[in-house]
């Protein structure tokens, strides 16, 4: 089905690919971890994105592309419905919804990726890690900002402020894509966007992938912004731990100042996404509440089983990418 996606978006010809989707959502056992919805839904993405520069701009809303995005997103979106749990409603108050997301965080018992590459990781599983994180970092920011012109407000405010840092503050050398693209060039890794595509596992697609269905639909709003608020207050004290375990392999300043900036920086943006941009959306628009948590249980949970992945591959004293007959 991928492989027929990626036909249509390349070559310009239509192929029965919303039919094979159909066919695909039905016989797989987890959408999250199935290898060609994934491929296939990030490739859909990467149209929309403009981040795959042989897709055909004008495929990005082909009738036939966008009902086998939609075929698998309806299933993907139900499975994370299934399995992910949000914890009890708040108040819609934006000091009620913030006490509720530090709280949900706080208690992520997921495996700690962060403290192993401090710690513990090889060279080699440093590279891997880089690698993985490519899939999403190459675009940072971007999956969020297709909430700005669906906000009004405050809310609309506040994620323009973190965005504008996430930008660079108008410097392009600062620009956090572009850091993430200098640290990968340092440690000898390609900064293409979609180098490593054929080299990750689903799960690693599917992080990004949730994060791009979220943004990408109107109707999601709520879970975009959650979980921005949750991907947010949880990234600067695992960024330290990244930035201490790769010196202590040997990377420099052109590695390492990536994590570096969103040490200081993420420690800002947290208070921002859960007072002043989930807090103030919940009040503004109590109905989004549900998703508010949604979404943010939800980043906490696919990103959890990437780590979940990588963990168990090395723990194995196995590669956490594909294996070479599988790419």
């Amino acid at each position: 089905m991928s492989a027929a996606v990626l036909h249509h978006l390349g070559v310009g010809a239509a192929t029965n690919h919303t039919v094979l989707a159909d066919a695909a959502v039905a016989a797989s056992a987890d959408v999250e971890t199935d290898d060609d919805l994934q491929l296939a839904l990030f490739a859909l993405y990467a149209s929309a994105y403009g981040s795959v520069p042989a897709f055909d701009p004008e495929l990005e809303w082909e009738p036939s592309l966008i009902a086998t995005r939609g075929v698998i997103e309806r299933a993907f979106e139900t499975a994370l419905r299934a399995r992910i749990l949000p914890p009890e409603l708040p108040a819609a108050t934006a000091d009620a919804v913030a006490r509720a997301l530090f709280t949900l965080t706080a208690a992520d018992g997921g495996p700690s990726l962060s403290r192993h590459l401090a710690k513990k990781a090889t060279l080699d599983q440093a590279h891997e890690f880089l690698v993985h994180r490519s899939v999403y970092t190459l675009r940072e920011a971007d999956p969020h900002s297709w909430a700005i012109p669906r906000l009004t407000g405050r809310p609309k405010a506040a994620l323009v402020e973190i965005q504008s840092d996430e930008y660079g503050g108008g410097d392009p050398e600062r620009v956090h894509a572009e850091l993430f693209a200098r640290a990968v060039r340092a440690a000898g890794l390609s900064d293409a966007y979609g180098a490593y595509v054929d080299d990750v596992p689903a799960v690693t697609l599917a992080s990004h992938n949730a994060m791009s269905m979220f943004g990408l639909n109107r109707r999601l709003l709520g879970a975009i912004v959650g979980h921005l608020a949750a991907f947010e207050m949880t990234s600067s004290i695992p960024n330290r731990l990244y930035a201490e375990g790769l010196r202590r392999l040997g990377f420099d300043d052109d590695v390492c100042g990536y994590f570096d900036e969103h040490v200081e920086a993420d420690a800002v943006h947290e208070q921002i996404a859960a007072r002043d941009l989930a807090g103030t959306l919940a009040e503004d628009r109590p109905d989004l509440l549900p998703d508010i948590l949604f979404g943010a249980a939800a980043c906490l949970s696919v990103d959890g089983r990437v780590g979940e992945h990588l963990l168990d591959a090395w723990g194995r004293g196995a590669s956490s990418l594909r294996p070479e007959d599988a790419r």
